[in-house]
């Protein structure tokens, strides 16, 4: 068909990054004080550590996706050049468009008769034919038989029990029915993240960070708020526990979390402080036996149906300490099928939660919660005595199987976009032929397929980092990235339906507002590029 791609556009992906690195080294000489990095002065410089973190989650999913396409099938070769291309393309518009900002000397343009070729219009369009004669289906060829099981078995749950009832959540803000609730929790989703010895599914000897990936893809295919983000409570859950948890905590909550008998919620963020989560002023002080919870806790999906509420709280009264002075704990509670709800204790304490309504991502509600005086015994602190303090770092490794799980959501999202579009594009006539059969929607189609593919290397390929110890930035990386992409995809797939894509009886208009949601929750877009990855990379930019 072309040529293969390790003989095309490698070069100038290399040349891209080596014009990023050396951006990232005149900001870390900007804000070099004394020959030592001054992490403060970074917010003199956002809009470049902006777009550099941008940049680089960038030449990251392109890497993944060359290094999958070396051995895949031509067809992917050529999607994996169009993505070096349009990454290559993109970044070097970026930084020349304001050279003063990242140091740009005497750098060229990396775009070369490689980037013309691969993003023009006649490439494109002969893409997007054969992605509109496959379907918009191309399966993986490094996944075992065991993961594509996987995938086909949550896949046709989603089609036969979520898709049906999938747009009444959205247009009706129904809360999720409880034979959902109980046929994924039968499924074992709850305990994707959970060693067998707690009574989950994950083997003891063996993380397995794909097959949750795997599983919340093919539930955010068919509805993000009504199953996809389902199993990214307890993923968060498990995995504070597992770093910090005591045995007996372990071995008393994981089996709980994994059979569904306790629903789980995070109540993380506060009204003041968003995603600093270092800064968070819910006070906990100390009384015979336990806690007591003062403050309040905003956006936390799923607090009303949950039993479990993992909450961060300020448990030192020294606020220097910052980070340091937080403890992570268990807050049990009834379930609320109500939108509202109150817990009133015999102490006199109350935890009373709101709903707030939201545009998309419905199903689990988001709340507004207010803690007055509420007790916790002493054993529902994450790690007891040991655990105190420790709160942020346990919270951290939660964050990020949410963070990778969020990049599987955006994939399932993109995928279900891409289907919608190509099935209405086939059958739609305009000017007296298919709406599929114009130059414009197959070029349209085919970036939408080179970015899916690319998403999904660089999620899968992250994922299988995570299971070696390693990937808490590229975590961070990858959900930048697939975020990102979901929101234009979604509006030009929207776009293709025409009036019927703003229909609210329409799946392809609950996809447009539930990828808004995506770069917004488990770190915001710019928290995540100014605070982790930016930071992150200035930092080690001469060793990157």
């Amino acid at each position: 068909m072309r040529e293969s791609l390790h003989m095309k556009g490698i070069p100038e992906l290399k040349n891209t990054r080596k014009i990023v690195h050396s951006s990232l080294k005149f900001i870390q000489e900007k804000c070099s004080n004394n020959g030592a990095f001054d992490a403060l002065s970074l917010d003199d410089h956002q809009y470049a550590v902006y777009t550099l973190a941008l940049s680089f989650s960038e030449l990251e999913a392109a890497k993944s996706f060359a290094e999958y396409a070396k051995s895949s099938s031509d067809f992917e070769k050529c999607l994996a050049s169009c993505f070096i291309a349009e990454v290559v393309h993109s970044i070097n518009t970026r930084l020349l468009s304001s050279p003063k900002d990242f140091g740009a000397g005497d750098w060229s343009l990396a775009t070369t008769s490689f980037v013309s070729e691969q993003l023009s219009s006649d490439n494109l369009s002969k893409i997007g034919k054969e992605i509109i004669a496959k379907n918009g289906h191309i399966e993986a060829m490094d996944l075992t038989d065991n993961q594509k099981l996987i995938k086909r078995t949550f896949g046709q749950f989603a089609d036969e029990v979520v898709a049906p009832i999938a747009q009444d959540i959205h247009r009706f803000n129904m809360s999720i029915p409880e034979k959902v609730l109980k046929e994924v929790g039968g499924l074992g989703c709850f305990g994707l993240s959970i060693p067998q010895r707690y009574g989950g599914l994950l083997r003891d000897d063996n993380e397995d960070s794909l097959g949750m990936i795997l599983v919340t893809e093919e539930l955010s295919r068919v509805s993000l708020g009504g199953a996809g983000s389902l199993i990214t409570r307890p993923e968060i859950v498990a995995r504070a526990l597992l770093m910090g948890g005591t045995e007996q905590q372990k071995r008393y909550w994981l089996p709980k979390i994994a059979s569904g008998e306790k629903l789980c919620a995070i109540a993380i963020t506060e009204p003041d402080y968003g995603s600093d989560v270092a800064s968070v002023q819910l006070k906990a002080t100390p009384v015979s036996k336990g806690w007591i919870l003062n403050g309040s806790k905003t956006w936390s999906t799923f607090a009303g149906r949950a039993h479990v509420l993992l909450t961060l709280a300020r448990t030192e009264s020294d606020k220097s300490l910052g980070h340091k002075g937080l403890s992570l704990f268990i807050v049990e509670k009834p379930s609320f099928i109500d939108e509202d709800f109150e817990v009133k204790q015999s102490s006199g304490g109350c935890l009373s939660g709101k709903a707030i309504p939201t545009v998309g991502y419905r199903g689990m509600h988001s709340y507004q919660l207010f803690f007055d005086d509420f007790f916790i015994p002493e054993t529902n602190i994450i790690g007891e005595k040991e655990g105190a303090g420790k709160g942020f770092y346990f919270t951290m490794r939660g964050f990020t199987g949410g963070r990778i799980q969020t990049a599987a959501r955006a994939c399932g999202l993109i995928q279900a976009s891409l289907n919608k579009a190509i099935q209405y594009t086939k059958s739609r006539e305009v000017f007296s032929k298919p709406v599929a059969d114009y130059q414009l929607t197959q070029v349209k189609l085919a970036r939408i397929a080179i970015y899916l593919f690319a998403a999904r290397r660089f999620t899968y390929a992250v994922g299988r980092l995570l299971d070696k110890g390693e990937g808490q930035m590229e975590a961070s990386l990858v959900k930048l990235f697939t975020c990102r992409a979901s929101e234009w995809i979604t509006r030009d797939a929207m776009q293709m339906h025409g009036g019927m894509g703003y229909a609210e009886e329409n799946d392809m208009s609950r996809y447009w507002l539930d990828a808004r949601v995506l770069s917004i929750f488990e770190g915001t877009e710019e928290t995540l590029a100014l605070k982790v990855i930016g930071r992150s990379l200035i930092e080690r930019a001469g060793s990157i």
